[in-house]
């Protein structure tokens, strides 16, 4: 038996056989199902569920044979064995849901009867459920109900293949059914009580995100000016900040081990769980403003110095950084608010304290080196700084994301030959050269930035505005700020990123298909933002309505929801629908409602010919109703005739007629404009008629 079939051959003979149109609907739907994970499934794995579910449809079309149950074994238990090589034993999430999407495609070569269909059917709608793990904006949302809708699209043509006008009924029919549960669901999902599971999963996965990382090489960040991915947005209840004063911070650098900048305490340790998504609720204040982050598999939270948590999924730690409980495996809200007044600073820093922002390389950098002590012996600490800072101002440095490959002693050669490189660089130098002058420093790795998203109502920050400054300690005033990027480029912390590389051309170089590459195409620029704001109300009103949102919500009502009342305003809802669909049904029920077109429009002429006086009788057949209606009423005569003659040939026409003629929909046409031409005749003719003149008073009273 050979595995490839003629063209044209019939395919092989099953009992319960699946309809080819069915089937290309799961295939179909599938293939969208598939879409959100194209970024996160490797291609061997994409490869393999289209070539699995080809050959299922090759076979449907009898182009090929369906392996037996020894072939289809083998070929399960090599995809596995590929599988576990590839991941390497890193059993997470997401390899979790890379292998149920080689499951389905495994699926496809025991697809053979009815039965598997509905299998596989329920398998694809879970299918869509996973894929909300990974993506929840909203235009995987509107892909992924699209694909569910296909799939009841294919399971209407499974039990129905030769019906006329199958799948133009079908959508209708799905649309209908979606407009009458929807105010069902938008009820039970503003109402439902939402509580926090008993237990939960975290969903980091290992596979690498784009974001800053808790290390600083030289060319880290310059790689994240060529990603526009977003990073978080940021709604006001104040005022916005200038350009200049959006300093996001989000951790500390403070060791340097040869040209690498790291955390001295690195945590290794991740409880399980997931962090609490809901961190925002209620009115801003004018002080507050709220961070929607997307996933970072990291506790790092991003923020605005001088900042307290408002929200209770973040917890301030030193130096006014906020970290999460556990990592942000998914699109995280938390809420802030700016202190009114700054703090008053430590005098001195502890001696651990300064010997760890004093440490440095035994070796390296000698020309570094020097400089800081001819610095150092010229002036007090804040001379040290503002010399250092004048020397990029005034000295041919430049910025680029272009920056040359440095040489073993790097910050030897930026200062004193290169001179070219991007933030990390110059911030990596600076803290050098500050902590060899005795001046306790430190890195600061975060966002500086954000473009005004539609209509002015929050900023979106996004990965290639990833920065790097430096924070230095002195005696009396504490930390402060110094940014080395803004003495050489005051472009990028005034505008952006975009206008200080400008003349160098570099800005998403390698991102074609990035809408903010193209700054200058307004049209672009629009509709880019206006999806954007869609996304960002769609996922803070819908994605992330959790319990607090809900209660803050539920709270503007009358009287003041909370849990119990919610629990009895859900089952009062969940009553009433089913109270009102039993009843709908009924009515329905005993109308007569449920009938198909044609039998509504037999219904209504067989009232049309009661009103006429000519009522039905038992076992009648049409055409012998067309003639009684015809002598007592001769003006629709050739009306009814033709009626009843179509009623005819639409239930008693051959099966081949019937399909070819367009799906039966002309007959009812043609039916519902004779029933209305009857209508109208009959008004006419009791409208010439004669009408009898109603006897007077006196007319039955004898003359005298």
């Amino acid at each position: 038996m050979s595995f490839w079939r003629k063209a044209g051959s019939e395919p092989e003979p099953h009992n319960d056989t699946l309809p080819s149109r069915a089937l290309l609907w799961l295939i179909i739907s599938f293939a969208l199902l598939l879409t959100p994970q194209f970024d996160r499934l490797p291609l061997w794995l994409i490869f393999v569920c289209t070539a699995l579910a080809g050959w299922r449809w090759l076979a449907q079309q009898g182009r090929v044979r369906l392996p037996g149950s020894w072939l289809r074994t083998g070929i399960m238990l090599t995809l596995v064995a590929v599988y576990l090589i590839r991941v390497q034993g890193s059993f997470t999430v997401d390899t979790a849901a890379s292998f149920f999407v080689l499951a389905v495609g495994l699926k496809w070569l025991e697809t053979r009867t009815a039965r598997d269909f509905y299998v596989l059917f329920y398998i694809l709608v879970y299918l869509a459920t996973v894929n909300f793990l990974f993506h929840q904006e909203i235009h995987w949302a509107l892909v992924n109900i699209g694909a569910i809708a296909l799939l009841l699209i294919g399971l209407q043509v499974l039990n129905a293949p030769d019906l006329p006008g199958g799948i133009k009924a079908g959508w209708r029919r799905l649309g209908v059914m979606l407009l009458k549960v929807l105010p069902v669901v938008v009820l039970l999902f503003v109402f439902f009580p939402r509580m926090a599971p008993l237990w939960s999963v975290p969903l980091v996965s290992g596979q690498a995100r784009t974001g800053i990382s808790d290390t600083m090489r030289p060319g880290d960040i310059s790689n994240l000016a060529q990603s526009s991915e977003r990073a978080f947005r940021v709604t006001f209840g104040g005022t916005i900040p200038e350009y200049r004063d959006r300093y996001w911070r989000g951790l500390i650098l403070d060791t340097l081990d040869e040209s690498t900048w790291r955390q001295s305490d690195i945590e290794t340790y991740r409880s399980l769980g997931r962090v609490n998504v809901d961190g925002g609720a209620g009115e801003l204040t004018a002080r507050e403003y709220d961070v929607l982050m997307e996933a970072t598999d990291q506790r790092w939270a991003f923020a605005l110095k001088g900042s307290e948590a408002v929200s209770d999924n973040i917890v301030k730690e030193s130096d006014d950084l906020f970290r999460f409980r556990r990592p942000a495996d998914s699109s995280i809200r938390y809420r802030l608010a700016l202190e009114e007044s700054a703090k008053t600073p430590a005098h001195s820093l502890e001696p651990h304290e300064a010997r760890l922002y004093l440490q440095l390389p035994a070796q390296g950098n000698p020309r570094a080196r020097a400089l800081a002590s001819e610095l150092k012996n010229s002036t007090n600490n804040m001379g040290v700084i503002r010399s250092l800072l004048n020397r990029f101002r005034e000295q041919p440095y430049f910025y680029t994301l272009r920056p040359p490959v440095m040489p073993d002693d790097g910050i030897d050669s930026l200062l004193f030959e290169e001179k070219r490189g991007f933030c990390a660089h110059y911030a990596g130098a600076t803290t050098f050269v500050l902590r060899s002058a005795g001046i306790p420093a430190r890195v600061v790795v975060g966002y500086q930035g954000g473009e005004t998203g539609a209509g002015g109502d929050y900023l979106i920050v996004r990965q290639y505005d990833a920065h790097a400054w430096v924070e230095a300690w002195i005696e009396g005033q504490g930390w402060i700020r110094i940014d080395p990027t803004a003495a050489i480029a005051p472009d990028r912390i005034e505008s952006g990123l975009r206008e200080a590389v400008a003349d160098e051309g570099s800005f998403l170089e390698n991102s074609w298909a990035s809408a903010q590459k193209y700054g200058d195409v307004a049209i672009i620029q629009w509709a880019s933002l206006q999806l954007d704001r869609i996304n960002y109300q769609w996922q803070r009103w819908v994605v992330g309505y959790q319990g607090q949102s809900q209660l803050d919500l539920m709270s503007r009502l009358p009287g003041g929801f909370g849990m119990r009342e919610l629990g009895y305003l859900t089952a009062g809802i969940v009553g009433a629908a089913l109270l009102i669909v039993g009843l709908v049904s009924a009515i329905q029920m005993r109308r007569g409602v449920n009938r198909d077109g044609y039998s509504r429009v037999l219904g209504a002429w067989y009232q049309l010919c009661g009103r006429a006086g000519v009522p039905v009788r038992h076992g009648e057949t049409p055409s012998v109703l067309a003639s009684r209606l015809a002598n007592a009423e001769p003006a629709v005569a050739e009306s009814a005739r033709l009626f009843a003659r179509t009623i005819n040939s639409h239930y008693y026409r051959p099966e081949p007629e019937l399909q070819s003629a367009r799906d039966g929909n002309d007959d009812l046409k043609r039916l519902r404009r004779l029933l209305a031409t009857m209508k109208r005749q009959l008004h006419r003719a009791g409208n010439s008629r004669p009408k009898k003149r109603r006897p007077s008073p006196q007319s039955g009273k004898q003359s005298d």
